[in-house]
C-alpha cells in the first residue's frame, strides 16, 4: 500500500517543524549535555523519531520499522565494515611494533606537532577522503594521531575538523555525481561550481585546524607552512574540479599538498618547536609549549633505519593501494559483476512517495539493500589488512585472534553506528528531514545562507554529503528557480555547506572515538567540534550569499 509523505500535518509549518526536530534534539541533548552513552542517546532519538513519524506525520508503523531496519543494515554494511577493518589494521601494526617506527619516521620529517597535524590530518586525510570517503579518513588519521601520542580529544576532534574541505569530492566524486543525478544539472558544471566555493575553505581550514589545536599564537608561528599546505591543496582543487571533473579532485590535490609540504619542511623550520599533543587550553593538558605530553610513548631517540621505516609504512601503503583500486569505477563495476545482491525491502520499496514541493512531481522512494561485499571499501581495507598482516609475519591463527579481539573492542561502536543510521533513514522515509528543509526554504532573500545551512543539516543528520545531496538537491534546485537564483549555485551550496556538517554527524564522531580507543566520550567530542562546525558552515553560507547578490563574487557563478 502506497503512502504519501506529509510535510505539514498541523497546517502550520512552524509547529510541524518543531515536532520534526524533536528526535534530533533528543539525541543531541542526550549525547552532548546529559552525557548518555552514544548508543543510548541514539536509541532515544530513534524511539522519538518512530513515535513522531507514526503518531504525528501518519507514517504506517510497519513502514517506519522497515525504514529503520534498512538504515541499521546500511550502518553495518558498509560503514561499520570500514571501521572494523581499519581498526584491525591499526591493531596489527601496534602488535608487531611497526607503529612506533612509523611514529618516529613522521617525527623525522618534523617533530613539531602542529606540522604533523597538517601532514596527517589535513593532507593525508584528504587523500583517503578522495579515495574512499565514508568514514575512512577520520578512522585512519585519528588512529595515526593517537599513536603519535596526541590526546584523545585532540586526535578525535582535529581529525573531524580537518575532514571538511575535501568531503564534497570524496570517494572519487561520489557526492557530486549523486547531486547531478537527482537535480538533472550538468555534472561538470556542478563540479566547477563547487570548485569555486570550497577552495576558499581549503585555504582557511588548515589555519583553523592549527588555531583550534595550538591557539592563535601557535598558529602564527608556523603560518608559512600552513599557507603552503593550503595553497597547494586549494589551487589543484580548483583546477581539477573546473577543467577535468569531480573524480580525482581530492586525490590529486592531496598528493600535491603532501609533496609540497614535505618539500617545504626540508628548507624551512619553525623557530619554536611545539612538542605538546594536548589541545591549547582544553581538557587533556594545558597545551604548554616545549613540553612532551605523549603519555609515555617514546617517539624520540635515534632515527629508525631506512629498511625499518619502509616496513613500518608498508601496511599503510598496501591500504592506500587497495582503497584506491576499490574506488576506481571500472574495478568496482567488475567486482559487482562477480557478486552483488540487491534486496528490495518488501513493504517499503517504491511504496513511500516524496511529494511537491520537495520534488517537482511525486516520486517513489526506492528501498533496496545492496550487499556488494567485494566492491565495498571496507572489503578492500580487510584484504589490505590481511595482506599487510602476512607481510608483517603474523600467522593466520594470530590474525584471527587479533580480529576477534578487534571486533569485541568496537562492538558498542558498531551498534551505535547501526542505530544512528536507523534514525537517519527513518527521518528520510518519514519526511521529517524534508519538513526541516522546507522551513529553511521560507527564508526568501536570505535563502543563499539558509540553503547552505540546509546542506549542513543534511550531512549532520545522515552522516554523508552524498546522502544530503540526494535528500535536498532537488529541493535546492526548485527553491532557487522560484526565488530567481542560480540552480547550480544553490545545488552546489548544498554540497559545500554540507561538508562542514561532517564533523558533527554522529557516525563520524563514533568512528573517531573508536579509532582513538576513547569510547563513551562522544558527547565530549561533539561539544568540542560543534562551534567549529556551525561557524564554518555560516562562513560558507556568507560566501554563497555574496556569490548570489554581490559583484564581483557573482562573476564566479555558472548559469
Amino acid at each position: 500500500m502506497n503512502w504519501n509523505q506529509v510535510y505539514d500535518p498541523f497546517g502550520s509549518l512552524a509547529l510541524s517543524t518543531l515536532f520534526a526536530a524533536i528526535p534530533i534534539v533528543i539525541m543531541l541533548v542526550g549525547l552532548g549535555f546529559l552525557h548518555m552513552r552514544a548508543h543510548v542517546a541514539a536509541f532515544s532519538g530513534l524511539v522519538a523519531a518512530f513515535v513522531v513519524a507514526v503518531m504525528v506525520f501518519g507514517m504506517p508503523a510497519q513502514k517506519a520499522g522497515l525504514a529503520a531496519g534498512l538504515g541499521a543494515a546500511y550502518g553495518l554494511m558498509p560503514i561499520g565494515w570500514i571501521v572494523l577493518n581499519i581498526i584491525f589494521l591499526h591493531q596489527l601494526t601496534e602488535a608487531n611494533g611497526s607503529f612506533q617506527v612509523l611514529q618516529r619516521s613522521i617525527a623525522g620529517i618534523t617533530s613539531d606537532r602542529r606540522l604533523q597535524l597538517l601532514l596527517i590530518a589535513f593532507s593525508f586525510g584528504a587523500f583517503f577522503e578522495g579515495a574512499a570517503g565514508f568514514g575512512t579518513p577520520v578512522a585512519v588519521t585519528a588512529a595515526l594521531l593517537i599513536g603519535l601520542g596526541f590526546s584523545p580529544l585532540a586526535a578525535s576532534g582535529l581529525s573531524l575538523i580537518a575532514n571538511t574541505a575535501p568531503v564534497a569530492y570524496g570517494a572519487l566524486g561520489t557526492p557530486v555525481i549523486a547531486l547531478s543525478a537527482v537535480t538533472g544539472l550538468d555534472l561538470l558544471d556542478l563540479s566547477a561550481m563547487i570548485g569555486r566555493q570550497l577552495p576558499f575553505f581549503s585555504l582557511i581550514v588548515p589555519f583553523w585546524l592549527i588555531w583550534a589545536f595550538a591557539g592563535f599564537r601557535g598558529m602564527i608561528q608556523i603560518w608559512p607552512a600552513i599557507l603552503v599546505c593550503g595553497v597547494s591543496f586549494a589551487v589543484p582543487q580548483f583546477l581539477v574540479s573546473n577543467y577535468h571533473g569531480p573524480w580525482l579532485v581530492d586525490v590529486v590535490a592531496a598528493l600535491i599538498s603532501m609533496l609540497c609540504l614535505v618539500g617545504f619542511l626540508r628548507v624551512w623550520k619553525p623557530k619554536t618547536v611545539w612538542t605538546s599533543t594536548a589541545l591549547k587550553g582544553r581538557a587533556g593538558g594545558d597545551g604548554s609549549e616545549g613540553r612532551s605530553t605523549t603519555g609515555g610513548i617514546d617517539i624520540g631517540g635515534a632515527a629508525p633505519e631506512r629498511g625499518a621505516v619502509i616496513r613500518a609504512w608498508l601496511p599503510w601503503g598496501i591500504l592506500t593501494v587497495f582503497v584506491f583500486l576499490c574506488g576506481i569505477p571500472y574495478i568496482k563495476a567488475s567486482l559487482d559483476g562477480i557478486h552483488i545482491v540487491k534486496v528490495p525491502i518488501e513493504g517499503l520499496h517504491n511504496l513511500v512517495y516524496k511529494m511537491p514541493p520537495v520534488v517537482a512531481e511525486a516520486h517513489a522512494e526506492p528501498a533496496v539493500f545492496t550487499f556488494n561485499w567485494l566492491s565495498m571499501t571496507g572489503s578492500g581495507i580487510f584484504v589490505a589488512a590481511i595482506v599487510a598482516g602476512l607481510a608483517m609475519g603474523f600467522s593466520p591463527l594470530r590474525l584471527v585472534q587479533i580480529y576477534g579481539r578487534t571486533f569485541w573492542r568496537v562492538r558498542f561502536s558498531l551498534a551505535t553506528i547501526a542505530i544512528m543510521l536507523a534514525l537517519g533513514f527513518l527521518t528520510r522515509f518519514s519526511g521529517l528531514d524534508a519538513t526541516l528543509g522546507l522551513a529553511f526554504a521560507t527564508t526568501g532573500p536570505f535563502y543563499p545562507l539558509f540553503g547552505t545551512l540546509l546542506g549542513w543539516l543534511g550531512v549532520a543528520l545522515t552522516g554523508s554529503d552524498t546522502a544530503s545531496n540526494v535528500l535536498f538537491g532537488g529541493l535546492q534546485k526548485i527553491t532557487a528557480q522560484q526565488l530567481g537564483l542560480s540552480p547550480l549555485l544553490m545545488s552546489a551550496a548544498n554540497s559545500s555547506g554540507g561538508v562542514m556538517g561532517k564533523m558533527i554527524d554522529a557516525q563520524s564522531i563514533v568512528v573517531a572515538s573508536t579509532a582513538t580507543g576513547w569510547q563513551n566520550s562522544e558527547g565530549t567530542i561533539l561539544r568540542y567540534v560543534f562551534f567549529h562546525s556551525i561557524a564554518l558552515a555560516v562562513m560558507v553560507g556568507l560566501l554563497v550569499t555574496l556569490q548570489a547578490h554581490v559583484p564581483p563574487f557573482t562573476a564566479l557563478v555558472i548559469h
